[in-house]
């Protein structure tokens, strides 16, 4: 288990990022077309073919999950990935033709620092095609891909990814890039609201403070408002249908709910994914598609984490990193 999402067989992850822009994309690459379903909360998302995912629809899988950078810009970056797809000969057959499914969300990181004056076209289609060109097993966690230009409201953000294993053996793992509009750690820190969900002093070890105290309950928000959204990819290998990868990612939500104070602002983007590549059946489809949403909601609050914990500052950032002030 390398603690990351790609524990979860059937599945690459690739960034592609610009330091001197200062933004990024990170893209899930499935090895065959898989079920999937998203749950959005953020009461200012980007997306792309979300709607497919809803389980009333009729695609019945997709080839590819981006996020980005950039915020409506960023979503160029699916063109990328469905380009590199194409030369692959994936896609949603219709007839002779085939449409690589390519659902996305981005997060808004036009203040964060570096030069955002690309010119008449954004760069981000060409980062989604290098994104999927890149995919692999292992991945850099931090400010890469769409975590280079994500932050949070007192420390630099970034990309995060953490798994784990039902009883029955089902692998479970989350992605995140953590642009949050709150915070990820209670009062200035060092303890992150995740810590009760460590495992193997995976962001540090710093436990929870002794006290919190009613200073540190103060919601403390970033001052431009829509510069935000955290956006999460959970995978399993387990069998789902399209409603049960929509529950997976409804109680998968909760996550968010555990690692970021306060969460689901009206102007965050926060969205959820939830995909299956189908190798292994539930032992039934009520009590093990509970503990694997519960798991899910886990690997989701640990990603978080992680992805703050691995950020570091970049020239021109705003903010510093969680290490720049507790080293690790």
């Amino acid at each position: 288990m390398r603690n990351l999402i790609t524990d979860v067989a059937g599945l690459k992850v690739g960034h592609a990022e610009d330091l001197g822009l200062g933004s990024g994309t990170t893209v899930v690459i499935f090895d065959e077309p898989v079920v999937a379903s998203v749950d959005v909360r953020g009461g200012g998302p980007g997306t792309r073919e979300t709607e497919l995912l809803n389980p009333a629809q009729t695609v019945p899988g997709i080839d590819a999950i981006v996020v980005s950078g950039g915020s409506a810009f960023g979503l160029d970056a699916a063109s990328g990935v469905q380009a590199w797809l194409r030369e692959q000969g994936r896609g949603f057959a219709i007839g002779p033709a085939r449409v690589p499914i390519v659902p996305g969300a981005v997060l808004f990181d036009l203040l964060s620092g570096g030069n955002k004056n690309w010119g008449r076209f954004p760069p981000y289609r060409e980062f989604g095609y290098a994104a999927a060109a890149n995919a692999a097993l292992d991945f850099a966690l931090g400010s890469f891909g769409a975590g280079t230009g994500a932050t949070t409201v007192n420390y630099k953000g970034g990309l995060g990814s953490a798994s784990a294993q039902t009883t029955d053996g089902i692998t479970v793992g989350a992605l995140a890039a953590v642009n949050a509009v709150g915070s990820v750690v209670i009062g200035g820190g060092p303890w992150f609201w995740a810590a009760p969900f460590e495992v193997d002093r995976e962001f540090g070890g710093r436990g929870l403070p002794a006290h919190v105290s009613p200073q540190m309950l103060e919601p403390v928000i970033k001052g431009v408002p829509g510069a935000n959204t955290t956006l999460v990819v959970v995978a399993t290998d387990a069998i789902l249908t399209k409603a049960q990868a929509n529950r997976v990612a409804v109680m998968a939500q909760t996550g968010m709910s555990r690692a970021i104070y306060p969460v689901h602002s009206p102007l965050d983007g926060d969205t959820l994914f939830a995909a299956a590549t189908g190798r292994r059946p539930l032992a039934d489809p009520v009590f093990a598609l509970t503990q694997l949403g519960t798991l899910a909601a886990n690997v989701v609050t640990r990603a978080i984490a992680r992805g703050v914990f691995a950020a570091e500052a970049l020239p021109g950032d705003p903010l510093p990193s969680w290490k720049d002030k507790f080293g690790r």
